[in-house]
């Protein structure tokens, strides 16, 4: 029966095989002294030290596992198969931690030099005209970052949007939505926020970007933002400043749309009295520190690694409709895909760049500020779980995959929830009542919020499902607790379960509840004694001895842990030493 579930547990691993039958090839991908009593059927050897992610982890392609999810374990996704709109829209993302005042990105044409490399570096030239939107993120982490105390008074740069118009004739700008904030304004207190709960009104503190998110999401424009502006001929103009604190985040998100072309920059400057300052930045023509992928430009190319986004994205909007009859199984798809997290659909859904910085990254891969709309219809009877996922993490710790807020309206109505997931969590954000006989619209929209990482998954399960998932997840963690060394040790001194004690049962409905293990105290208990006639009981005697001396207090098991606890280490990094390529 132990093994049974530990079985289970591992299926749950975010690496492992979609079904026990992968359990042979997890054999094949083992270090050679581990392998023989795992071909003999039994888990307990490596259950007992720990080893069973890590062993999954051996047992698959890099790819694969990049991508799992346990809620999708055994089934396929569906791509969306959606379309991005054509709206151009500048991001400024590169560098993401300035270090100092200067340009952080410039569409009109001509030239800047770096100022961590002096390399000058031809701007990411575009022009607007019409339809437009603005994403801005950025962090103040000044070259002194390691000396700042918490407690002591920051300084602060000021991040500003500059406008330009080179025509002739004066153009005229109108915005539908969009919002600036920084830290000050949005703080960030993201442990407290973990899980799904309604969203009201105002945004909870989740920091900037999911701030200006919401803003975008319900189409409102931040009343402190004038809706309607005009460039006069062969000139510029601030649109808006903000201020960044040192080791702070800004972040802005604008819709709009012009009657003529127009150019954007923005920079970075320290303290500015007027905009006569800003404009002195720009017209500097040096970038602003912390371009720290200036020297890793081939890898960019080769798409090593992604760096930031510094260009014109064309497309602000993703929409996909699909129909699903659940009568033939769950729906998955992807949502924010990327050719990592793409869960077997090779659907990518990134959008282009039609300019960059040299040093940018090649195409939106973050799709920061992106809106995506996804209409399903669905055909089925009774409760669903509507499931938003997040691969489990590839090697590593797991992290903080998202904070957002999203949209879904049915034909019951609209709901709005915030969202803060670590990665490899499965999270419902709402139960769906389908009526028989009928498609069942669902809308499900979000605008994509920065610093969260984009690769999820979206599924339409039975509740069945999703509670099952929770009873493995509770399974899995048990095992790992009682793996340990620590609750082997106490596991000798435990009290043999009660015969009357009920089995685990399925519960009959999906809960989002952490699972809190709590250690049993075992005591032993005393035996009991023989009962004595009073006749029998030895006459007392005087003693004549001292009292013996009094022992001195012991902390007990604190050695044995921490040898406990230093031998696990070390089979771990061993361990992973064997399996490392």
């Amino acid at each position: 029966m132990a093994e049974k579930q530990a079985a289970n547990a591992l299926c749950l691993s975010p690496v492992f095989c979609r079904t026990h039958a992968g359990y042979p090839q997890a054999i094949k991908g083992l270090p050679k002294q581990y392998a023989p009593s795992m071909r003999q059927g039994s888990l307990s050897f490596l259950m007992r030290r720990g080893f069973v992610l890590m062993i999954a982890c051996a047992a698959l392609d890099g790819a694969s596992a990049r991508a799992y999810v346990a809620l999708m374990a055994g089934q396929q996704a569906r791509p969306l198969q959606g379309s991005f709109n054509s709206v151009p829209v500048l991001h400024s993302n590169q560098p993401e931690e300035v270090e100092g005042p200067g340009i952080l990105i410039n569409t009109a044409p001509g030239m800047a030099t770096a100022t961590d490399n002096g390399q000058l570096l031809p701007n990411a030239e575009f022009t607007f005209n019409g339809e437009f939107g603005v994403h801005i993120h950025h962090k103040y982490f000044p070259t002194y970052r390691n000396s700042i105390r918490s407690d002591a008074r920051r300084t602060q740069l000021t991040l500003a949007l500059i406008l330009l118009n080179p025509s002739r004739q004066p153009v005229t700008i109108r915005f539908d939505s969009g919002a600036v904030r920084n830290s000050f304004e949005a703080p960030y207190l993201g442990e407290s926020k973990l899980g799904v709960r309604p969203l009201g009104p105002r945004p909870w503190n989740t920091g900037p970007g999911d701030a200006t998110a919401i803003q975008m999401l319900r189409g409102q424009l931040d009343r402190r933002l004038q809706d309607e502006i005009t460039i006069p001929p062969q000139s510029r103009m601030v649109l808006f400043r903000t201020e960044l604190p040192a080791l702070g985040i800004a972040n802005a998100l604008l819709r709009g749309r012009s009657n003529g072309p127009f150019q954007m920059a923005v920079v970075a400057a320290k303290n500015p009295s007027e905009d006569y300052d800003l404009f002195a930045v720009l017209d500097s023509s040096r970038l602003a520190p912390g371009r720290v992928y200036l020297s890793r430009i081939a890898e960019i190319k080769n798409r090593t690694i992604f760096s930031r986004v510094g260009g014109v994205a064309i497309g602000d909007s993703y929409h996909a409709k699909l129909a699903h009859d659940l009568g033939q199984g769950p729906l998955h798809v992807p949502l924010t895909s990327t050719e990592r997290h793409n869960f077997g659909t090779r659907e990518v859904q990134v959008n282009p760049l039609a300019s960059r910085m040299l040093d940018s990254s090649l195409n939106n891969v973050g799709t920061y500020g992106v809106r995506f709309d996804v209409d399903l219809d669905l055909l089925g009877s009774g409760s669903y779980e509507l499931v938003l996922s997040h691969p489990a993490p590839s090697g590593g710790r797991d992290f903080t995959a998202f904070r957002g807020s999203l949209q879904v309206r049915t034909d019951q109505g609209l709901q709005e929830m915030h969202v803060g997931m670590r990665s490899g969590q499965s999270l419902s954000l709402t139960t769906l009542e389908l009526k028989p006989g009928v498609a069942n619209p669902v809308r499900v929209s979000l605008v994509y919020p920065a610093d969260a990482t984009p690769g999820h998954l979206l599924s339409v399960v039975p509740v069945g499902q999703l509670a099952r998932l929770r009873l493995q997840e509770r399974q899995l963690e048990l095992a790992r607790t009682n793996s340990s060394p620590i609750a082997a040790a106490r596991s000798r001194l435990a009290p043999p379960p009660s015969p009357d004690t009920p089995a685990m049962e399925l519960p009959d409905s999906a809960t989002d509840e952490p699972l809190v293990l709590v250690p049993a105290r075992y005591r032993l208990r005393p035996l009991p004694l023989p009962a004595l006639a009073t006749d029998q009981l030895p006459a007392q005697r005087q003693s004549t001895l001292p009292p013996p001396p009094v022992p001195p207090a012991i902390r007990p098991e604190q050695t044995l842990v921490e040898r406990y606890q230093q031998a696990l280490e070390a089979q771990q990094v061993k361990l992973r030493g064997l399996m490392d390529p």
